[in-house]
């Protein structure tokens, strides 16, 4: 499988009109191919009353031969980063149910995978000084990685898929109903 046709095909990727996806510079020294496209979640209202509530990563890195630590020629390496309510990121089990909803996202989208390790972080922010009139800010972060299985470009879509998922459930949006596709003109966008 060469590695342009599934670059392809992640570019020929939409999603739902609240993720806008675009393709970035992946980084070089990780293994000798990758691509990556960086995403920006808004809240789906138009004009001032639209808002970024979400952002990410998402990498696919291929190593002819594979890395012994990736257990396969490919790795997906992703981030994402939302704001969450103050009294969710109080709670104890928020790192577990973070987690959760990265391994849920992949296995809902019908992703076979190996070998998925990362970190969820919350963080909490106060303000002082002429800054505290600004209200109390609380994030989370998922950073993961995976090996996709995969035996042909188009199964790449599932985990690309997946991702948008955990994009869509961290950004709190509701969820499409089955058989529904959102309408919008370009819901993907890729520069090349």
């Amino acid at each position: 499988m060469g590695f342009e046709q599934l670059a392809q095909t992640l570019r020929a990727f939409t999603t739902r009109s609240e993720i806008l996806l675009e393709e970035v510079p992946a980084p070089q020294k990780l293994a000798t191919y990758a691509f990556a496209f960086s995403a920006d979640v808004s809240n789906g209202l138009l004009g001032d009353d639209e808002d970024e509530i979400a952002s990410g990563r998402f990498v696919v890195l291929h190593e002819p031969g594979g890395q012994e630590t990736w257990d396969g020629e490919f790795r997906c390496v992703t981030f994402v980063r939302a704001d969450v309510d103050p009294m969710m990121q109080e709670d104890p089990l928020l790192p577990e149910v973070g987690w959760k909803w990265m391994l849920d996202s992949l296995t809902n989208a019908g992703c076979e995978y190996v070998s998925a390790s990362g970190t969820v972080t919350r963080v909490a922010s106060s303000s002082f000084g002429k800054l505290s009139q600004r209200s109390d800010e609380a994030e989370m972060e998922i950073r993961a990685s995976w090996t996709p299985v995969i035996t042909k470009p188009a199964e790449i879509l599932d985990h690309l898929s997946g991702w948008c998922n955990l994009l869509a459930e961290i950004a709190g949006l509701a969820p499409v109903p089955e058989g529904v596709r959102s309408i919008t003109p370009s819901a993907s966008k890729a520069r090349r």
